[in-house]
């Protein structure tokens, strides 16, 4: 259970991170437009920190580690969110700058961040799958 509420803690000071970041870079440039920085903090803290939140619940009722799926969960989930995060960042970034980018450095952005999409998207799957086989 503690494991999960360190990982829980990690997340939520890298959302706050990411929130600060967001006002201050975005008052530093005078940048008031809509931009991909604002969804950084929400992804965090609502994709892990909640989570592992909650999987710290769930872990206090049985052993979760023991099951295969979780420990997919674990590594899939991990990179995932952290990847759409950064994604997110590098998009933000390049917006409040106002930085043109090439069709395919556009593409490639938005391409990792479909991976990491696509991936905390099978995390939460395999998170799901995991609940069920636990035994409460």
């Amino acid at each position: 259970m503690k494991k999960y509420l360190n990982i829980s803690l990690i997340y939520a000071v890298a959302a706050m991170a990411g929130g600060v970041f967001y006002r201050e870079f975005t008052k530093f440039n005078q940048f008031t437009e809509a931009t991909a920085l604002g969804k950084v903090h929400t992804h965090l803290f609502l994709l892990d920190m909640v989570v592992f939140m909650l999987t710290a619940l769930f872990s206090a009722r049985g052993n979760l580690e023991e099951i295969k799926t979780f420990r997919i969960f674990m590594r899939v989930y991990n990179i995932g969110v952290p990847l759409t995060a950064v994604m997110l960042a590098v998009r933000g970034v390049t917006q409040v700058l106002g930085l043109t980018l090439s069709d395919g450095a556009s593409a490639s952005i938005s391409g990792i961040a479909g991976i990491g999409h696509i991936l905390t998207g099978a995390g939460i799957i395999l998170l799901l799958l995991s609940l069920k086989k636990l035994d409460v």
